[in-house]
């Protein structure tokens, strides 16, 4: 079974927390001092009545108990008396009481003991002045309970949503570094006077974002070294293929010395572009026109389409090399026809072959993953991911996506590689132009 996640942010979480433990010491204070003052409240009742009885017996006993009885609302042997204060008069004792009365009002009666087995109470209700009093102090213990919960909420809401805006620069430059800006820095995007934990996260993620490029560093050089090493044997050895004599075993060592001349080339290729030291030479040029001509050299059974022309500023020698690696795909992994359209910025290239591996579309090129048997059981992986860091270089996308859904009946479906060129010239540094949403829409094939 799933479990519920609820997804709220580390403001409302921590005003919450506040605003409860801020209402429990609230609930917890009133109630102390409510029982307090009322405990208060009842004991000096409890003095004032008996002092009023202890009046009304020395008057009492003043008037040597003529006719007439006590005064100052005092009773003689009052048959209401509670047993509780009967026992203790019995004693010989003074005494007082307090009970509920029937309408919430307490009582309280006061008696003492007289000559010959008498006893002399008093009985009023609470004073209405003091029922007020304590009116008043719930009345004031309430709005203040209230006033600290809300308190507490705003003091949550302002502590929160600074420890929330520091979480969230930091994301976002964390974010920043996955796309490979690799000269974002986590700590200085959080800023701030304060420093918490949100610093030492920032800066384990420097750390780490240090670590990660000192070794992607350290083996593109070490992939380079490699390859420019093996450039020179590699070339002795197809030069020296050329001498051999002719023959069937001549045309394969000649065959499999020039695929390894293309791999090492190609793998300097991945390593200058992994290094983002290339840059574009540019050039105002119609893109239709450009496409068609190009495409007619490298391959004159692909069909062209031009839908919309227009002119956009880029690098002739690198548009080429990327079209000319999309095409190479479709040819080695897909079925034809292979057709191509341009429309407006959008140059897409399309096959007829089984589509796309899921690792492809989900991760993007990589060098050395050919994907699934059906559609790339031999090559290296590295025409697609060259294709890419040129676009990079260009400041335009490649996007890769099937006609089909996977499961379609075979010859239904195909591989499309959509180029998405930017609307201005890429930048001096070959990072990406900002695209406009327009940019991003795919029209309809």
């Amino acid at each position: 079974m799933k479990r519920l996640a609820l997804r709220t942010g580390v403001r409302w979480k921590i005003s919450i927390a506040i605003a409860a433990v801020g209402a429990l010491i609230a609930v917890a204070l009133s109630l102390v001092v409510h029982n307090a003052a009322r405990v208060s409240m009842i004991e000096n009742a409890r003095e004032v009545q008996l002092e009023r009885l202890l009046g009304a017996q020395r008057f009492y006993e003043a008037t040597n108990m003529q006719k007439g009885g006590p005064k100052f609302g005092a009773k003689l042997n009052d048959p209401t008396i509670p047993q509780s204060l009967r026992d203790e008069v019995r004693k010989n004792r003074r005494a007082t009481h307090v009970e509920q009365g029937a309408d919430g009002v307490p009582e309280v009666w006061a008696a003492v003991p007289l000559p010959g087995g008498n006893v002399l109470s008093l009985h009023t209700r609470f004073a209405d002045r003091s029922a007020t009093i304590m009116d008043d102090l719930d009345r004031a213990l309430i709005i203040g309970s209230v006033s600290v919960v809300f308190g507490g909420c705003a003091l949550g809401v302002l502590i929160g949503g600074q420890l929330s805006r520091r979480l969230r620069k930091a994301a976002a430059a964390a974010g920043r570094v996955a796309q490979g800006q690799t000269d974002v820095r986590v700590r200085e995007a959080v800023g701030g006077v304060v420093r918490d934990e949100t610093d030492e996260l920032a800066r384990a993620v420097d750390a780490l974002t240090d670590a990660l490029n000192e070794r992607i560093e350290a083996e593109r050089r070490v992939t380079a070294d490699i390859a420019h090493e093996l450039r020179t044997p590699v070339t002795g050895l197809l030069t020296a293929a050329e001498l051999l004599p002719p023959g069937r075993p001549t045309e394969l060592v000649r065959d499999r010395a020039q695929a390894m001349r293309t791999l090492v080339e190609d793998v300097l290729e991945v390593a200058r572009l992994d290094s983002a030291s290339e840059r574009a030479e540019l050039q105002e040029l119609p893109l239709g026109e450009f496409v068609s001509r190009r495409i007619g050299l490298l391959n004159p059974d692909v069909t062209v389409r031009v839908i919309h022309e227009s002119w956009v500023s880029t690098d002739p020698r690198r548009l080429e090399r990327i079209l000319g690696n999309l095409l190479g795909n479709a040819a080695k992994h897909g079925s034809t026809p292979v057709e191509v359209s341009v429309e407006g910025r959008v140059v897409r290239v399309r096959d007829h072959g089984p589509g796309f591996p899921e690792e492809l579309l989900r991760d993007g090129p990589s060098r050395f993953r050919t994907g699934s048997v059906d559609r790339a059981g031999h090559g290296h992986g590295l025409g697609l991911t060259i294709a890419a860091g040129q676009a990079r270089v260009l400041g335009a996308r490649l996007t890769f996506r099937n006609a089909a859904p996977s499961g379609a009946a075979e010859g239904t479906g195909g591989a499309i590689a959509v180029l998405w060129l930017p609307e201005h010239a890429p930048t001096v540094t070959g990072s990406f132009p900002v695209l406009r949403v327009a940019d991003q829409r795919q029209p309809s094939d």
